[in-house]
């Protein structure tokens, strides 16, 4: 009788044991919203970053997103006001430790730019058709595991029609969960 007794004490231990260790293993935030400053969409675009495994913040995963730029150009001593829409898409590898905040993600793909238009003061445009564009990122992240807050910052330089590799940066801000 004391051996029954025993067990069905140390088997109710063992359940509330299990049951505390399997309360505090709650799925990783593995969808980022940001918004980004430079890389893939250019200059600025709001981007969808998710992992591909369920509950895991590390591994590969799949971004896209939609950006926008205006800037100036000078032709023939005339300015000109240039507007694009860009539409990044991506894969990427994160690593890090599972419970940590602190990745790192190495990752790559295309952005699709729509039409150039230059318009000059006095109302006259000229409109170019659109391209793609490649892209590799070297970029740090802080995505807490729980969710929150997260930033990115890194390396994100740009491919372009003739294959140069062009130089930028880029930053980011966004919530994760």
């Amino acid at each position: 009788m004391r051996n029954l007794i025993f067990f069905i004490i140390c088997t109710g231990f063992f359940c509330a044991f299990n049951q505390s260790i399997t309360a505090q293993e709650e799925p990783a935030a593995n969808k980022v919203f940001y918004a980004e400053f430079g890389g893939g969409g250019m200059i600025m675009s709001m981007n969808f970053d998710q992992r591909f495994i369920p509950n895991s913040k590390l591994g590969f995963g799949y971004r896209i997103g939609v950006g926008f730029g205006i800037g100036t150009s000078y032709v023939e001593n005339d300015e000109y006001l240039r507007t694009f829409y860009s539409v990044p898409v991506g894969l990427n590898y994160v690593f890090g430790k599972p419970n940590s905040a602190s990745s790192f993600e190495i990752g790559g793909g295309i952005t699709y730019l729509t039409r150039e238009r230059s318009i000059d003061f006095l109302g006259l445009y000229e409109e170019k058709y659109s391209h793609f564009i490649g892209f590799v990122n070297f970029m740090y992240r802080r995505v807490p595991v729980k969710g929150g807050f997260s930033f990115r910052i890194g390396l994100s330089p740009l491919i372009n029609a003739t294959y140069d590799l062009v130089p930028m940066g880029a930053v980011g801000f966004g919530y994760a969960f």
